[in-house]
């Protein structure tokens, strides 16, 4: 019943962004990065809740994806609360952070996101960001997002019984 609740709510969601948060996010995540399409500004925030109902139900639809679209979307957010700043950097930084932040990994979020965007010139400020996320997550949480899952895996394959994210 549990799951039903759960499929119901992201329903809701994907009914109230128009379509928005079904799915990977790349498309979404492209089109706040060039400036076209017609994304809510509540885009980053429902991306987020219905990734996290996603993973409440069991039944996670991924990290790498969803993580660097809910980024770009409080990106998009944040560069509207600073005009004088260049809104793609703001973004590229929101999604790097965020990304950096959920799987505690900086070195990868930022060369990732460099890759992804070929924009190279802003590989000092996308480390920084990256750092200082990824800082913060530990502080919250101290084991890294894919070691919990891996040990969670591996405890449910042995027969332990692990408590995932501490």
């Amino acid at each position: 019943m549990f799951a039903a609740y759960c499929g119901f709510a992201l329903a809701l969601i994907g009914a109230i962004s128009g379509g928005s948060t079904y799915g990977t996010g790349y498309h979404e995540a492209r089109s706040i990065l060039e400036g076209s399409g017609e994304l809510s500004a509540a885009y980053g925030v429902l991306k987020l809740v219905a990734t996290l109902i996603s993973y409440v139900s069991g039944i996670p639809g991924g990290v790498f994806a969803p993580s660097l679209a809910i980024g770009a979307g409080l990106g998009d957010n944040l560069a509207a609360l600073a005009p004088y700043a260049p809104a793609g950097a703001v973004i590229l930084l929101g999604m790097v952070a965020y990304f950096a932040g959920v799987v505690q990994a900086p070195v990868t979020a930022f060369v990732i996101v460099i890759e992804m965007t070929d924009n190279h010139d802003m590989i000092v400020p996308l480390m920084a960001a990256s750092l200082l996320a990824a800082g913060c997550s530990r502080i919250i949480c101290r084991r890294p997002l894919y070691k919990a899952l891996a040990d969670q895996f591996l405890g449910k394959s042995t027969g332990r019984k692990e408590s995932g994210l501490d």
